[in-house]
């Protein structure tokens, strides 16, 4: 039986405009006719989209039938970005999987139908068709227009742990060379296209830290300023933020231990745990984990041992602090740190204790909309000025050209840092939605990183 396809493990992406419940409508994706006809089934839906994308499959396919000298698929992927672009996966997985039907070497196809499979939990064939793809290329420009400036962005292609650059390095003023350098041999770094400027966006220090020798080797011949150097970013691995933020007034970060693997013995672990002084509860998560992914909350040794037990590689292990405020919520705030100044980010307010922007609610509940206004607009009134420069001489200590600060205020008037790092994402939000009242914020963000990008070219 034919499923309409949706997030589950074994899902398979139907054409666009075919009926969830016939089975031959996935048995023909190399029938020009077929897509003919589907183009004509869109054309009656209303979605004349739709209809265009199957006509242009349908023109791709006949001229590959034929075998003419200009076939190709550039047009058809074209088609599958667009829908990647709006967020429609499935329809961008049927023409991703249609177009490297018909070239197996289109490395941008690979990359987000990787990235397409790993939303999903397709975590095997991503990983097949990420090496594809940067086994096919490592160098990807991406520019409109005149671009202002040439701007080399380190990646990682083999994970997440990117810093999002969409907000600081727009297409519209620059031409975005990114380099997935994890994948590419030494002598590939001197046949780069000409750049300005490097950014260093491998900002997990965790997913930098296997490639620590490979990136000294880049910096070390590299002539052009760079920005967040690695060297820099290695300083914020979760169980290093109490070291490296040691003596600043006003700062507290809570005590964490970094596990390579599953203790020996329960005597090993609670001697690990003893030895950071973490007392249960404990706050357990993966390394390179973001968004709450993999988190847990372990109230004693019997929790945490299997939790462990379960984990393929590094783990991170921190004491919990229970951080309500007066009225029964938690609150967590986000600094940006641009060229070590500080600018307010968003403000999450949840009852419950993993607070999570997207998870908190906070569109449904215009009191906390309200009070991250207040925050965005006016920080020392929010917060006051003792916390104001505790935050001010973190951003120096850190460091970093660009980063950021999760923290919440304790009662005391001190701020506990819940993690601080190069990973921190800032983004626009929809115009006509409910958080666009966020976007003033996030520009004069990308605004000082442009400030700082021109300041670094310019000499």
């Amino acid at each position: 039986m034919t499923q309409t396809p949706h997030n589950e493990a074994d899902r398979k992406a139907l054409p666009p405009g075919a009926s969830a419940g016939r089975a031959d409508d996935n048995d023909a994706p190399l029938d020009p006719s077929r897509h003919r006809a589907l183009a004509e089934a869109q054309r009656t839906d209303g979605d004349e989209l739709g209809a265009i994308a199957h006509l242009i499959a349908a023109h791709t396919l006949d001229a590959y039938a034929a075998a003419a000298p200009d076939a190709s698929v550039s047009n058809l992927c074209d088609v599958a970005t667009g829908y990647f672009m709006k967020g429609d996966y499935v329809i961008a997985e049927y023409w991703y999987r249609l177009v490297l039907t018909l070239d197996p070497h289109v490395a941008v196809a690979c990359q987000n139908l990787a990235a397409i499979l790993a939303s999903v939990g397709q975590v095997s064939e991503a990983a097949a068709y990420r090496k594809r793809a940067y086994g096919i290329q490592r160098v990807f420009v991406e520019a409109t227009g005149a671009p202002q400036r040439r701007v080399l962005v380190l990646c990682a292609a083999r994970t997440s742990g990117n810093v999002p650059i969409d907000a600081l390095l727009p297409a519209t003023t620059c031409c975005r060379i990114k380099y997935a350098i994890d994948y590419a041999d030494d002598e590939e770094d001197h046949q780069l296209p000409a750049y300005d400027l490097v950014f260093n966006a491998i900002g997990d220090a965790d997913i930098a830290a296997p490639l620590s020798t490979r990136l000294a080797r880049f910096v070390s011949r590299c002539a052009r300023p760079l920005l967040n150097p690695p060297a820099a970013v290695a300083r914020t691995q979760r169980h290093r933020t109490a070291s490296l933020l040691d003596g600043l007034p006003d700062v507290q970060v809570a005590p964490c231990v970094q596990s390579d693997a599953a203790p020996a013995s329960r005597a090993a672990l609670n001697a690990l745990l003893v030895e950071g002084d973490i007392d249960f509860p404990v706050l357990a998560r993966p390394a390179a984990t973001h968004g709450g992914e993999g988190l847990t909350l372990c109230e004693s040794l019997s929790a945490l041992e299997p939790w462990l037990s379960a984990q393929a590689g590094v783990s991170y292990l921190t004491a919990f602090r229970d951080t309500r405020s007066a009225d029964g919520f938690y609150r967590k705030y986000r600094i940006i740190f641009v060229d070590r100044e500080p600018f307010p980010y968003h403000l999450a307010i949840s009852p419950h204790w993993m607070v999570h922007y997207y998870s908190a609610d906070m569109e449904q509940h215009a009191w906390k909309l309200e009070e991250e206004r207040r925050f965005l607009d006016n920080p020392h009134a929010a917060l006051g000025e003792r916390v104001l420069s505790a935050i001010a001489a973190i951003g120096k200590r850190l460091d970093l050209d660009y980063g950021g600060i999760d923290f919440t205020v304790l009662p005391g008037g001190q701020i506990l840092v819940f993690e601080a790092n190069a990973t921190m994402l800032a983004h626009f939000e929809r115009e006509t939605g409910v958080l666009a009242h966020k976007n003033p914020y996030v520009q004069h963000i990308a605004d000082a990183f442009e400030r700082m990008t021109t300041r670094h070219t310019s000499t």
